[in-house]
């Protein structure tokens, strides 16, 4: 059993190392193509110092960035080769590529980056932190109330964007002598401004009521079985189907099935039961959505009916409608610290119950009245526009404090921000 689990670890890094250099020699040829960045032009830089599978984290800030660039020019630097080659072919904002430190300070030496933002907690983002005059920003990458969300790496950074008053009450808990009216800054979810841009719906609106069904997977131990697909998903489903009255869209996660054979074939069954009312009723147009963008579903769906997940901030931070499924794993761990102590239920039993469940939260005003008070309590105000100028004016005070305390120091003179030991770092980069 070892040596065969020694084997497979040896054909992994195999595979990963020749992938790699495959990555390497493609953006070696698409940074040859590029004209060389403008110097003195950004003001924000992105420090992203991971790879391409966690490029998610950076995804989700594309559109807010992308919208702030138009005031403050915004700059990405990756780190790893296999994301830049994704984020010069996909991101809207530029991209520098800096695998080693000297690389880094070139740019750094290059552009006047005032602000640089971090969106997840990797170890190499303190290669970047040593270079002092400018603000370093923990933007993070959601919002939820699991335990990363209260590290005390948030000391690490200057400043700290949050979403609002859920997030300062959880920091408040575990950072001692932390300056949260200065340095937390809550400016909502920006990203939910942006959950139909460029979105074409694949159905046509009209009277019916869409009702996303967005299920996470069955999860690897009892602990985190939140998937509810074999539980609940199938009766709920077909139950929606069967109304006449709704459009299910249906987004499962794309690891469904992969531990709990049974799980995935309540998956595909659910897929099978879209495709035949879809066949009875073409003017039905339910959706079976198995896309890489997630955002207009969101914003959307009249109902949305989702796991223990990130999904459920994502949709609450849309202020409509929310069910969250209750797992039945007995083993299953759900904090209640948060929302999901007042959050709207959804119990497996039959479709009838099911389906009613879902028109009460749909039009209940006591229901509709308790999701406002956690949609203030986590985002604040999510009207349309209100979190992205909320954002802008975060960066905008950040840049006039960065213009002050230049001014404070303008008789301190050059400093090299040079790092005597970039050789030997660039080196073990090389090496790993």
């Amino acid at each position: 059993m070892g040596l065969r689990k020694d084997t497979r670890r040896a054909v992994k890094l195999a595979k990963d190392i020749m992938w790699s250099r495959r990555a390497q020699r493609s953006l070696t040829v698409k940074l040859a193509e590029r004209p060389p960045l403008p110097p003195h032009r950004f003001r924000v830089g992105v420090y992203f110092a991971d790879g391409k599978v966690n490029l998610y984290q950076l995804r989700q800030w594309y559109a807010p960035l992308a919208q702030l660039a138009e005031q403050h020019p915004v700059l990405v630097l990756s780190r790893a080769s296999g994301a830049a080659l994704a984020l010069l072919e996909e991101s809207p904002l530029p991209v520098a590529y800096v695998r080693r430190v000297a690389d880094l300070e070139q740019v750094i030496a290059e552009q006047d980056l005032h602000v640089i933002f971090y969106v997840n907690q990797n170890a190499k983002n303190f290669q970047m932190m040593r270079y002092g005059r400018r603000w370093h920003v923990f933007i993070n990458h959601g919002e939820s109330d699991k335990m990363y969300m209260t590290t005390n790496q948030f000391k690490a950074y200057d400043y700290a964007l949050i979403a609002g008053d859920a997030a300062r009450a959880r920091l408040e808990k575990v950072l001692w002598d932390y300056d949260f009216d200065k340095r937390a800054i809550p400016i909502g979810r920006p990203q939910a401004d942006h959950y139909l841009d460029d979105a074409a719906l694949p159905y046509t609106p009209d009277d019916r009521e869409v009702v996303l069904y967005a299920p996470t997977w069955e999860g690897d131990r009892g602990a985190a079985a939140y998937g509810s697909i074999a539980s609940h998903g199938v009766t709920l489903v077909e139950g929606l189907l069967a109304t006449g009255r709704h459009r299910v869209i249906y987004r499962p996660h794309p690891r469904s099935g992969v531990v709990d054979h049974e799980y995935g074939a309540a998956n595909r069954a659910i897929i099978v039961a879209i495709e035949a009312a879809n066949a009875a009723d073409p003017s039905a147009q339910h959706v079976f959505d198995n896309g890489p963008n997630l955002g207009w579903q969101l914003a959307a769906a009249d109902v949305a009916i989702v796991d223990i997940s990130a999904m459920v901030y994502d949709r609450l931070a849309a202020g409509k409608p929310l069910l969250i499924t209750s797992p039945v794993n007995p083993e299953a761990q759900i904090d209640e610290s948060g929302y999901l102590q007042a959050c709207e239920w959804l119990e497996a039993t039959d479709a009838a119950a099911m389906v009613a469940r879902v028109d009460d939260v749909a039009h209940d005003a006591g229901a509709l009245a308790r999701l406002g008070v956690w949609v203030e309590r986590y985002f604040g105000d999510t009207t349309p526009g209100v979190a992205t100028s909320r954002f802008h004016a975060a960066i905008d005070h950040l840049m006039a404090e960065w213009q002050r305390f230049a001014v404070l120091h303008a008789a301190d003179g050059d400093v090299d921000e040079r790092d005597v030991h970039a050789a030997a770092i660039d080196d073990e980069e090389i090496e790993a």
